[in-house]
């Protein structure tokens, strides 16, 4: 018995895997369709609207944290996220009309979630509110050069007027 064991062992050692992923690979194919992911820090990832399956791809790479960016009914979600054990905030920024106090918001949800192990998500519909703050932050808190925060939110998308002055009051108030 003992010499099948060995034998079914290293047959599997040289078994083709085509078709089969690891953990770590399943998570990231899965996470490559996760709309505008992207990684901002060592502990700071953004996205657009996550699905259950993006949940528990975020979950197996380190997330432990998730701030909802998205106005309206949030009760799925939250469900969702307290039933994987994951922390969780959420702020209506409201995509026409972005407040300082949403920001204000957005920093306390971040320095609590700095206290927590574990990676913060930001997300929204597309990632685009997620990526100005996700940026906003990165300059005005962990003072991040301009530039490399810049580059990030601009791969995402290029702000609107009403965004580029959410941007100014935001940095007026912080820098």
């Amino acid at each position: 018995m003992k010499l099948l064991s060995t034998a079914m062992f290293i047959s599997l050692l040289f078994m083709p895997t085509s078709g089969w992923a690891t953990p770590m690979e399943d998570s990231s194919l899965r996470l490559k369709t996760l709309n505008n992911y992207q990684i901002n820090t060592p502990v700071m990832v953004s996205s657009g609207l996550p699905n259950r399956g993006h949940f528990e791809a975020l979950k197996s790479n380190g997330v432990a944290n998730v701030i909802d960016l998205l106005p309206g009914d949030r009760r799925e979600e939250i469900s969702l996220v307290k039933e994987m054990g994951l922390n969780y905030k959420n702020i209506e920024v409201q995509w026409g009309n972005p407040t300082l106090e949403n920001f204000d918001d957005y920093v306390a949800a971040m320095q609590r979630f700095e206290s927590e192990d574990g990676m913060t998500l930001t997300h929204c519909q597309l990632n685009w509110r997620g990526a100005v703050f996700t940026y906003l932050y990165r300059i005005t808190q962990l003072r991040e050069a301009e530039h490399i925060a810049r580059q990030d939110m601009d791969a995402i998308w290029k702000a609107n007027d009403v965004w580029l002055k959410f941007i100014e009051e935001v940095k007026n108030k912080y820098l």
